[in-house]
């Protein structure tokens, strides 16, 4: 039978190190946070007799005297999509190449819980916040309340840009031209478009950015080309149902990200529409699902480990700036174009 050890569970204090070495406890931390004032040597004996009685400082303490805990938040909208999960893989790296740690919320794509998320890092007195905005999210009061509080904040991916905090995202207006104009040089002439919900810059940009091309290459313009879906594989499924329901059908499909995608290319499937010899198909994320799709997915590179990486990175600056009134600048990355299967028309 176990006995607990009450010596065993002890937490090893600054004074405990300090009767182990016969020096005052002053010396220890002044020795553990490498003050000038302490020699070499006696740092180097400091440390390793914290090592040797495995001291873990007191994260707590150090933030109450420095007023910094080298914490950030970062509030998902969901942690289903690869998409987020391989920024905060950016977001991570960059942090702790900066001796920071990072502390995940998932919103749910809830305005309601990204507002608790924000409540909850303000009590945690994080020295930073990274968001990407819930679908469901139409009040951003929240933020301009962290913001009010001085607290570095900055938005990734999904954004707004009326209420004056930077963000860092991908031109989505030149990616959705991109990708649409991919379309047509592989042959496609009628291309239809399934979007995002509107009042998601991102995806009114992707909505923009389809149009342009459209017109750029004087190709009809249909309004019943566009369905207005909320970026899911049932969008997906119900917009192909309305694209294809009428006698006026395209040959082609911008979809707002890939799980639309994939509902539209599950739906055309179930129609018996062969993809991509009928129709193409093109989405936006690049989800690592998409490579094992029949067809394999083409798609729009968002550079997320980049993403997440130029994230830390901004917030960073906001937090070790002297001055709040500097303005620090929005961060806007290149997308990447990639072709597979199923925008690999014959002829």
């Amino acid at each position: 039978m176990f006995e607990y050890n009450q010596k065993m569970a002890k937490r090893v204090t600054i004074s405990d190190i300090a009767r182990e070495l016969k020096i005052t406890p002053a010396t220890v931390s002044r020795a553990l946070s490498d003050h000038p004032e302490i020699s070499p040597s006696t740092k180097k004996t400091v440390k390793a007799a914290a090592k040797r009685l495995d001291y873990n400082p007191n994260k707590v303490a150090t933030s109450l005297r420095s007023g910094k805990t080298n914490v950030i938040g970062v509030i998902i909208p969901t942690a289903e999509h690869v998409f987020f999960g391989s920024v905060i893989h950016g977001i991570s790296n960059a942090a702790s190449s900066n001796g920071y740690d990072v502390l995940i919320y998932q919103s749910n794509e809830d305005q309601h819980f990204e507002q608790k998320g924000i409540e909850t890092f303000i009590s945690a007195q994080v020295d930073g916040i990274l968001v990407s905005i819930a679908k469901g999210t139409l009040d951003y009061s929240h933020f301009l309340k962290a913001k009010d509080k001085n607290i570095p904040i900055a938005f990734f991916d999904r954004v707004n840009d009326q209420i004056g905090i930077p963000s860092v995202t991908i031109d989505d207006y030149k990616a959705a031209y991109a990708a649409t104009e991919a379309l047509f040089a592989r042959g496609y002439t009628r291309i239809a478009h399934i979007s995002g919900l509107m009042h998601i810059k991102a995806f009114s940009e992707r909505l923009r950015g389809y149009k342009d091309a459209i017109k750029a290459n004087q190709m009809p313009f249909i309004d019943n080309w566009i369905y207005y879906g909320n970026s899911s594989i049932e969008a997906g499924k119900a917009g192909v149902k309305h694209l294809f329901g009428t006698d006026e059908v395209p040959d082609a499909i911008l979809a707002a990200e890939d799980f639309t995608a994939v509902g539209a290319l599950k739906g055309l499937k179930a129609m018996g529409i062969a993809v991509p010899g009928e129709v193409g198909i093109i989405g936006f994320s690049n989800d690592p699902f998409g490579e094992h799709t029949t067809p394999s997915l083409s798609t729009v590179d968002q550079q997320t480990i980049k993403m997440g990486e130029e994230a830390f990175s901004l917030l960073k600056k906001i937090i070790d700036r002297k001055d709040s009134r500097l303005v620090i600048a929005d961060v806007v990355l290149d997308s990447i174009v990639v072709e597979r299967e199923s925008t690999q028309k014959e002829g």
